[in-house]
């Protein structure tokens, strides 16, 4: 099968089945769906002809796969899963149609609107039916992008996210406006707003999970939650500013502002006190004893030395050039 050249840039490459033949349309859908998502074994369900388009669209590592098909059952075996390098997170968006998820002997329905996730790394069948032309928006989310947000040991099985009481609906509402948006932004911000997309998707799991079903009890908590990580994620970057934190986590800057005072503190104060958290580590490391502790400074975010020996000193009670030498 040959790739049809890329619609709009190095990351957005589209299939369609509507220029080939009706006997040979199935086959070229399957080496379409193997290059966007990665090795799967699809099973027609009409012998000849197979109208079906899939767009595959770049996140940094993640990605979108929108898919257009007629109604059949998609396996992922374990010679697929041997053949396969890689592992991810598939989290799918039904946009028409119905779909069933099958994994480890659950079964997850997905109707429009409604979001499931389920593991790359586990056999699984969907069976796409209910329609004669069925649509899907399925996010291609790295194993690690979602494992270094949830807690530790935690398994990930299929379930519906979208059911969640406090943030299905911003998971909802969040991958589509991704789906929708994603080649009118810039990569950047399609990775950012992806981000809090799975931000979102790992609060729901947690919730679920019994050691942590206190971690977010209200959409509050939730979006504290989301909220801090993503300062956590962006502390290294100079002027650092309410409004990119805002936008990551797609709320207004005044409840930004707000969801910290209810934590009791504010916005500069959070930061500059991680950032300070983050360089005593680093200046308290024998492996970073050679490096000057004005790189050091500099590399969490501060621009000024003196204004970062000040702040240092009022937290820890002495000069960072003391604190490394204890």
């Amino acid at each position: 099968m040959q790739q049809i050249e890329r619609a709009v840039s190095s990351r957005h490459l589209a299939w369609n089945t509507a220029g080939t033949r009706p006997n040979e349309q199935f086959a070229y859908y399957r080496e379409a769906i193997c290059q966007a998502f990665m090795n799967l074994t699809p099973e027609p369900a009409a012998e000849t002809g197979f109208p079906a388009s899939v767009e595959h669209i770049s996140l940094g590592d993640a990605a979108i796969n929108r898919v257009s098909f007629p109604e059949h059952v998609v396996r992922r075996s374990a010679a697929d899963i041997a053949a396969s390098d890689r592992s991810c997170f598939y989290l799918n968006l039904k946009l028409a149609g119905h779909c069933r998820i099958q994994q480890d002997g659950r079964e997850i329905g997905l109707s429009p609107g409604q979001v499931g996730i389920f593991d790359s790394s586990r056999q699984f069948a969907l069976v796409h039916d209910r329609g004669p032309q069925l649509r899907v928006a399925s996010f291609w989310v790295p194993a690690e992008a979602l494992r270094e947000r949830l807690p530790v040991p935690f398994d990930v099985r299929a379930a519906r996210v979208s059911d969640d009481p406090h943030v299905g609906h911003l998971i909802v509402e969040t991958a589509r406006a991704l789906s929708d948006n994603a080649l009118r932004m810039s990569e950047d911000e399609g990775v950012r707003l992806f981000h809090a997309l799975i931000e979102l998707v790992a609060v729901s799991l947690s919730r679920q999970s019994r050691t942590h079903s206190g971690e977010a009890e209200s959409l509050v908590d939730a979006t504290t939650l989301a909220l801090k990580r993503a300062i956590h994620r962006r502390l290294r970057e100079p002027g650092l500013a309410v409004a990119d934190i805002a936008g990551a986590v797609g709320i207004s800057e005044r409840y930004v502002h707000k969801l910290l005072a209810r934590s009791g503190t504010g916005f500069t104060s959070y930061v500059i006190e991680r950032r300070l958290d983050g360089a005593a580590r680093d200046l308290g490391d024998p492996a970073m004893a050679d490096r000057a502790i004005g790189a050091v400074a500099f590399d969490w975010g501060f621009s000024d030395l003196s204004h970062f020996t000040r702040r240092f000193k009022q937290r820890f009670g002495c000069r960072p050039r003391d604190w490394r030498a204890r």
